[in-house]
């Protein structure tokens, strides 16, 4: 799924930040359809918002989970809140941080850049949403 799609070097040609890795790749991933223009709406969150604050890989995670599991706003349920909740407080845990300042002085090579990182944000949206399937709102489709 989207986790072995960036492992397999995912988004390096086009030069994707770590936001756009993860639309992108959950685009194609879970064939959510998602016109490719959308993708600007998150792409000025790699590098932490450019001041390494919120990773953008868990900013773009979480606005997939909005996607997928928002039916038409969010206020209809405290579903989205308790989805996001648990990715961002799981991300912490196994990272140690959701901030990019940290992750970058923890993780990232020169070699590698953040890709462990991304990964892991991969890895925990595809555990979410492979669990919570039954409870999409919108199309989609797993690539395996």
């Amino acid at each position: 799924m989207l986790k072995d799609l960036i492992a397999a070097g995912f988004g390096l040609a086009e030069d994707y930040n770590c936001a756009e890795k993860i639309f992108h790749g959950a685009n194609q991933a879970y064939d959510l359809q998602l016109d490719k223009k959308y993708a600007h709406l998150l792409a000025s969150y790699g590098g932490g918002m450019a001041i390494e604050h919120l990773c953008g890989a868990v900013a773009s995670s979480v606005a997939i989970l909005g996607h997928l599991f928002i039916k038409d706003h969010a206020h209809e349920s405290e579903y989205i809140k308790e989805l996001t909740t648990e990715f961002t407080q799981r991300y912490e845990k196994e990272m140690g941080s959701i901030l990019c300042k940290p992750l970058k002085e923890a993780y990232r090579t020169e070699e590698k850049l953040c890709l462990d990182v991304i990964l892991k944000a991969a890895q925990i949206l595809d555990d979410m949403v492979k669990r919570e399937e039954k409870n999409i709102t919108k199309p989609y489709k797993f690539q395996d």
